[in-house]
């Protein structure tokens, strides 16, 4: 962590995984009605937020982006879920008992559950989608979880067993993360070549899938046979916004509820509009992700750990914190949330020092010719481009600044964005790029196998950077056979250190989640998880709704 700007109230903070607070200034404005009266939960309403990028696909095991899963996640469930405070708890299940020997796990699941159409929910669809997505033809970035499963059975239709050869300490945290689905309707289907990533037929979530319209819009309607509670505002509507800027228009004129600040505006468009301020909530808590320069290590020059390690000196991350953030996040130097229990507390961001990035750079053989605005080897100067996605001014800003400190030291950046589904699609899945800025965001699970593991470079794989190293694969499987954390954390600590050295990627900053949301919206209760972690729980009362959609 780097202390040049991290006050002591934000380390507390993350030891606490970031309590949600609102500043002084977001205590209730008095003449707003939803901050003057105290409502009853009821019926109705429409809740609008926006996204920057569209769905691509509503299967979970196949979708790798957050807007998918943002909407896929209210239809399909899983066995297990997270609650405010990070902790298992059961969802589809409704209990589970692990065996003495930690090698096998019985989850009873609830009665009387059952699908949108009415279809009886069974101890069969989770088996169903276990050989689903343990098909050899299902092409998906969680597979390898589900791989170590050597056998399944579901005996009845409220018990299902799961057989491991080996211990795997991730094995409870695996089933908050596979969505069951229905084998009633998917048993015919090819899971990769289907309509149904785009029209599913039934729901045992809060809200089933009322209208797509393609880059604009996505309308959920409420299940009124929910079986975890009152699912109490009747549509969620996602619009689909690709530009910040664009979005807080939006929110100016109302006509969305809720969206992520930039942090420009959070610190100060939000502060100088009084309409914004009377109408919505701000919160500001550290998210679970980060932000990073990835390289494609197939390509040259960056299958050289000199050019990589040099790049790395060349960025001021402090820079981007306070330029880009506006000092609302933190600099990072490895791939967990700060304040976490696996930072591997003895690895600290290199230090911005240009002199250092152009000594690696001679030594990797690029040299300033004389009369020479940017480096060369063997005649070949060094330009690459950064490609990341349309309409996030983050990333946009992140990148001129890397292209200006890049320049400095004598190479050349171009700078590409591109539309969200079209750079999954064309650029990440096809590993057509030379360095990428992009984000992950993190469970409570330490396991990052997807991510970091060489064998998990393949077709849809999360490790699209190519990223292979012995070292790195030892640790990841070693601290998967142990459920001791000392010891789990004592191997990520040796991952975290090689991933240091080799710099596949280089770590820029974490951070913070600046959702603003309109205050007609109650029962958001903020916690350790964020506010959203509730988000079905939440109600419009009466007197606030309106059901038209918003321009």
């Amino acid at each position: 962590m780097d202390s040049r700007t991290f006050s002591t109230k934000l380390v507390i903070l993350c030891s606490l995984f970031c309590l949600i607070s609102c500043s002084d200034d977001e205590k209730p404005i008095q003449n707003h009605p939803a901050t003057t009266t105290s409502y009853q939960a009821s019926h109705g309403g429409q809740f609008t937020d926006a996204s920057i990028g569209d769905a691509s696909n509503l299967i979970p095991m196949i979708a790798g982006d957050a807007s998918s899963h943002a909407i896929a996640g209210q239809l399909y469930l899983a066995l297990l879920e997270y609650d405010r405070n990070f902790k298992l708890v059961p969802k589809l299940a409704e209990s589970w008992q692990v065996s003495k020997d930690k090698l096998s796990i019985t989850f009873t699941i609830k009665p009387n559950l059952q699908w949108s159409d009415g279809t009886p929910f069974s101890a069969q669809d989770c088996l169903f989608t276990l050989q689903l997505m343990q098909d050899e033809h299902t092409q998906s970035p969680y597979k390898s979880d589900y791989n170590l499963v050597t056998s399944a059975e579901a005996p009845d239709a409220h018990t299902f067993i799961v057989h491991y050869k080996e211990t795997f300490s991730p094995a409870l945290a695996s089933w908050a993360q596979l969505s069951i689905l229905p084998q009633h309707i998917f048993k015919d289907e090819d899971i990769m070549d289907t309509k149904l990533s785009r029209q599913p037929k039934a729901s045992i979530g809060p809200y089933f899938l009322e209208d797509w319209q393609n880059q604009q819009s996505i309308v959920l309607t409420a299940n009124p046979d929910y079986f975890d509670g009152e699912v109490w505002i009747n549509k969620r509507i996602t619009r689909i916004i690709p530009d910040s800027a664009t979005q807080f228009l939006e929110l100016t004129a109302a006509h969305i509820d809720a969206m992520n600040l930039t942090p420009i505006q959070y610190k100060r468009l939000f502060d100088n509009n009084a309409q914004l301020k009377q109408n919505y909530t701000r919160y500001q808590y550290l998210g679970s992700g980060y932000s990073y320069l990835g390289f494609n290590l197939k390509r040259p020059p960056f299958d050289d750990i000199l050019v990589r390690q040099a790049i790395d000196y060349a960025i001021d991350r402090q820079e981007l914190v306070d330029g880009v953030l506006l000092g609302l996040g933190e600099a990072i130097a490895t791939p967990y949330k700060p304040g976490t229990p696996w930072v591997n507390q003895n690895i600290k961001p290199r230090p911005f020092d240009p002199q250092k990035a152009k000594a690696l750079l001679a030594q990797a053989g690029w040299v300033q010719q004389p009369g020479e605005s940017f480096v060369s080897k063997n005649g070949k100067k060094f330009v690459f481009t950064i490609v990341t996605n349309n309409g996030n001014k983050q990333r946009a800003d992140t990148a001129t600044i890397i292209q200006q400190r890049l320049q400095t030291i004598g190479i050349k950046v171009h700078i590409r964005l591109i539309e969200w589904s079209a750079f999954i699609a064309s650029f990440i899945n096809t590993r057509n790029f030379d360095a990428v800025i992009l984000g992950w965001s993190l469970n409570p699970e330490p396991d990052q196998y997807s991510i970091w593991h060489s064998s998990q470079t393949g077709e849809r794989q999360f490790n699209f950077l190519s990223y292979s190293n012995a070292k790195v694969d030892e640790a990841l499987e070693k601290a998967r056979r142990i459920f001791d954390v000392p010891q789990r954390q004592a191997w990520y600590n040796i991952m975290q250190q090689e991933i240091h050295h080799d710099t596949p990627l280089i770590f820029l900053y974490a951070a913070y989640a600046l959702p603003a949301v309109n205050r007609r919206i109650q029962g958001i209760k903020p916690a350790p998880a964020g506010i959203y972690h509730n988000q079905e729980k939440w109600f419009i009362p009466q007197a606030l709704q309106r059901n038209a959609m918003q321009p």
